[in-house]
């Protein structure tokens, strides 16, 4: 079922309704705050990250000091967000290559923040909308990749390819909604495992719950 651009306008208002206060949930004070954030949401929840965070910053203010410190105490700081190790090693090159490239200010292109070591596109993205203000492609992450694949809006398993096929479909202007609301409406409706397909005000636009019912 492939939607026209009324339909699509109309799914997106749809969880808009659905989800008035849908917003980043990762807290955060600064740009570069926002990217260990992100980086520590890989596998992990926003809440988990929510409740490391805090410490973390207070102990580490600035680029500078995430370079400084030391290893197994970075570790030691965001372990219960899992893949300490891999995210304590990228966090500290990721803070290098920002104070020695960047003069110590997070970059402000896509170009240039994939270049960071454990920021990928999906990171970017949300690095992009929720610190500078500018949404330039959707984060695919876990939702939405269900979500789209669940719709019919894409097919594809990769994020990038899927984000693509996303941005053929969805008007730029609403990018920056997008990026929310799949995030909310994955959580509190389309669940991976038990989506609550009767209650879902996209159902009538899913391809999942139409091939059930029809």
């Amino acid at each position: 079922m492939k939607l026209n651009k009324d339909e699509i306008i109309e799914l997106v208002n749809i969880l808009k309704d659905t989800y008035p206060d849908a917003t980043c949930s990762l807290d955060f004070n600064t740009p570069f705050e926002m990217v260990i954030a992100v980086m520590l949401s890989a596998q992990c929840t926003d809440e988990r990250v929510n409740k490391v965070t805090p410490a973390l910053f207070k102990r580490c203010t600035s680029p500078e000091d995430f370079v400084n410190i030391d290893t197994t105490e970075l570790e030691e700081l965001i372990h219960s967000c899992g893949f300490y190790k891999n995210k304590a090693k990228n966090i500290k090159a990721c803070a290098k290559k920002i104070v020695d490239e960047f003069n110590g200010e997070v970059p402000h292109t896509m170009e240039e923040l994939i270049t960071l070591p454990g920021v990928g596109r999906k990171c970017a993205n949300v690095i992009m909308l929720e610190a500078f203000g500018c949404a330039e492609g959707i984060a695919v992450d876990t939702h939405a990749k269900r979500i789209s694949n669940r719709l019919g809006l894409s097919n594809k398993n990769e994020p990038e390819k899927i984000e693509q096929d996303l941005l053929k479909i969805f008007p730029k202007e609403y990018l920056k909604d997008i990026n929310h609301l799949f995030v909310w409406h994955g959580r509190n409706t389309c669940d991976s495992r038990k989506p609550k397909c009767e209650i879902c005000t996209l159902k009538k636009y899913c391809k999942t719950w139409n091939s059930k019912t029809n």
